[in-house]
């Protein structure tokens, strides 16, 4: 596994139906070593950081496994690396591939997998098409986010090492998606999730009030 390209961007203003937005969504890829920080990686700032970036989604991961089905689905040629507003392309590690709690080595860096990433309208934005978060969201295609363990450098070419931790409960990015949004999870399915040690307590505050207000 490793690095297809690295993307980045500052946060610019755009015009959205009269409106005036900011965001960092559109990155772009650059070349050579990139320094990883703990919030971010260098040349990389989130806008809104309500509900963006922190150390528990410091760097965003997209498999271009996800790309080539997004340009076969839209019938789009031009969706590239960091099109989906990821800073690290990798050619594989699909949500079924990567576990909350697996820990990467990319360069000399060390890293985290804490969560999915469920998008916002700001991604169509970037795709020119508002409804494309719906579509995103729906197909489990969610790609996922990183805490950063040990600073260092990455760049594009760099192998992805993928290590899975000998003790600790864990789950796919692909079934912690489905469980987390579906309408119906279990008592079983929830309390699964809420012993992933990896997973962010923002999550586990959030699933269990949504269990509290669903009993009644």
């Amino acid at each position: 596994m490793r690095i297809l390209s690295v993307n980045v961007c500052l946060p610019k203003v755009v015009a959205v139906n009269g409106a005036r937005v900011e965001t960092g969504i559109f990155k772009k890829p650059v070349t050579g070593p990139v320094k990883v920080r703990a919030l971010n990686l260098e040349g990389d700032l989130q806008a809104d950081l309500s509900v963006h970036g922190g150390p528990d989604k410091a760097v965003y991961v997209y498999s271009w496994k996800n790309v080539e089905y997004w340009r076969a689905a839209l019938q789009r040629d031009d969706l590239d690396p960091g099109t989906f507003g990821e800073n690290l392309t990798v050619d594989e590690l699909t949500e079924a591939e990567i576990s909350i709690g697996d820990e990467l080595e990319i360069g000399t860096a060390r890293f985290l997998v804490t969560q999915p990433r469920l998008p916002c309208f700001k991604l169509g934005i970037a795709l020119g098409q508002p409804n494309f978060p719906k579509l995103f969201h729906h197909s489990g295609r969610n790609g996922f986010y990183l805490r950063v363990l040990q600073e260092g450098t990455l760049a594009a070419g760099d192998t992805v090492r993928k290590i899975e931790p000998p003790n600790g409960a864990r789950m796919t990015i692909a079934e912690f998606a489905r469980i987390v949004t579906s309408k119906s999870f279990t008592a079983e399915e929830l309390d699964r999730v809420l012993n992933l040690p990896a997973l962010p307590r923002s999550w586990k505050i959030h699933l269990t009030e949504k269990l509290q207000a669903r009993g009644k």
